[in-house]
């Protein structure tokens, strides 16, 4: 009789069983699972490594974030003061005001150079009567000491500089 020994405890098998037990894992192959096992697991672990170090990093991009919005924030409301600073400055009666308290008067009329050198208008020297001046209330409270009244002579070298005798244009 021609008995093939029996397979690590397993009964021999006939026919198609026979056919199906020879695709079935044998010893060997249960030791080739052991490096998928482990793979599987190195990569299960990496991802989760990964995550973990994206989402640090994107929470610590969120605080730079936060911190420049915050210091946004804070220059918007900087340069706003800033420019309000800079409008109460350039305002009309401001520039008046600061041009009298540095001893200015309204220049007077002017004249005029044509391109051929002829002169247009009659000129005249800026006059020391002073024009009443009309102040806001916050801007009389704000005045300070009354503007030195001597007037300079005509024929001083430095021209007296006009401010508003002259029109402005587009106004």
């Amino acid at each position: 009789m021609s008995r093939k020994p029996e397979l690590r405890g397993r009964p021999e098998l006939k026919g198609r069983a026979a056919r199906l037990a020879q695709l079935l894992p044998t010893g060997r192959a249960q030791a080739a699972r052991t490096p998928f096992v482990l793979l599987v697991v190195v990569l299960l672990g990496g991802g989760l490594i990964g995550l973990l170090v994206l989402n640090s990093a994107l929470s610590e991009g969120a605080f730079q974030l936060d911190d420049l919005q915050r210091e946004t924030k804070s220059l918007t409301d900087e340069e706003q003061g800033l420019q309000r600073d800079i409008d109460a400055y350039s305002a009309p009666d401001a520039l008046q005001r600061r041009a009298r308290e540095l001893g200015m008067v309204p220049g007077g009329d002017p004249a005029f150079l044509d391109a051929d050198g002829k002169v247009r208008g009659v000129p005249s020297a800026a006059s020391a009567v002073r024009a009443p001046l009309v102040l806001a209330p916050e801007a009389l409270a704000t005045a300070t000491a009354p503007p030195p009244t001597a007037v300079p002579s005509p024929s001083a070298a430095a021209p007296t500089p006009s401010f508003a005798s002259t029109p402005t244009p587009g106004r």
